[in-house]
């Protein structure tokens, strides 16, 4: 096995392992289940990929405790329409996948704040996923499991403008359209409540250049479109207008590539879908529902 060199643990630990959730990818490889291979497949020890995921897991833990300070929060709490053996499933791109996600805050804070709950919790994003691709993966990854809740985080990586073709977005505005109302019909078919649905943030124009690893950039006049298309949704829209990480985005709730959000940004996005969730008017069900513009 070829070990990392340290600049490369480095990169690891403070960018890339988070979101390299591989047996998630690639759940029918051989091995995949193994840790002790799949660490060497980073060049890393056993030991020492255990220790870096553990360490992203234990930050969305201090993240919900501190979340659970916010006598809002736990205001929000009591008002969610989770029942205590309902099976909540998340579906995105990077900003869930991610070991940190707001997704992993919101499960340790639902198993702290309601310890004798039984709640199922299934993170199925997956790291750059357009809506096309997980819609190839719906049937696997989240109706098959029945879900009561199902929440969708895409739209991010539709909009990609590719350095080999700039003048056009990956998949055109109609094609997002299409994916995302198909992913929402067919979870229709298998649970009564409403999507959840969560707004791509913006941008910070300029980081994303200075990423050796992409070769695309991402505009907010792209996103806002694909914002349209989801504040038009049916369900829980949670910041429909993409401000919840600031009003011009700030820096700080972003990881360097200026597109998927440090853990305070994660936190924000938590916060938004909580307060969405709470502070829907029950007689609103079936029709578009709160929003987190009021945090603002």
């Amino acid at each position: 096995m070829k070990k990392a060199t340290n600049e490369e643990k480095e990169a690891l630990e403070k960018y890339l392992l988070q979101f390299l959730n591989i047996e998630k990818q690639f759940p029918l490889l051989p091995g995949i289940s193994n840790t002790e291979a799949v660490a060497n497949l980073f060049g890393l020890e056993e030991s020492e990929l255990i220790k870096l995921r553990d360490t992203f897991k234990q930050n969305a833990k201090e993240a919900a405790l501190e979340l659970l300070k916010d006598d809002d929060v736990t205001d929000w709490l009591d008002q969610l329409p989770f029942k205590p053996d309902d099976t909540i499933i998340a579906i995105g791109d990077s900003s869930t996948d991610d070991l940190q996600s707001w997704f992993q805050i919101l499960r340790e804070i639902l198993n702290i704040y309601v310890p004798e709950a039984d709640f199922t919790f299934i993170n199925a994003g997956h790291t750059n996923d357009t809506s096309t691709e997980a819609l190839r993966r719906l049937h696997r990854d989240v109706l098959s499991y029945e879900p009561d809740w199902v929440i969708v985080s895409l739209g991010m990586f539709d909009v990609m403008r590719l350095s080999i073709a700039p003048k056009r977005t990956l998949l055109p505005l109609s094609e997002t359209w299409e994916n995302l109302s198909t992913i929402e019909d067919a979870i229709r078919e298998v649970t009564d409540n409403p999507v959840i649905w969560i707004t791509p943030p913006p941008v910070i124009p300029g980081l994303l250049d200075k990423m050796e690893l992409f070769d695309f950039d991402i505009s907010d006049e792209d996103l806002a479109q694909v914002r349209q298309i989801i504040a038009g949704k049916t369900g829980y829209i949670v910041d429909p207008t993409g401000k919840r990480m600031g009003n011009p985005p700030e820096a700080w709730y972003y990881l360097s590539d200026g597109i998927n959000p440090s853990l305070s940004g994660q936190v924000n996005t938590t916060k938004a879908i909580l307060y969405t969730l709470a502070t829907t008017n029950e007689e609103k069900k079936g029709s578009q529902m709160g929003s987190a513009e009021s945090l603002e």
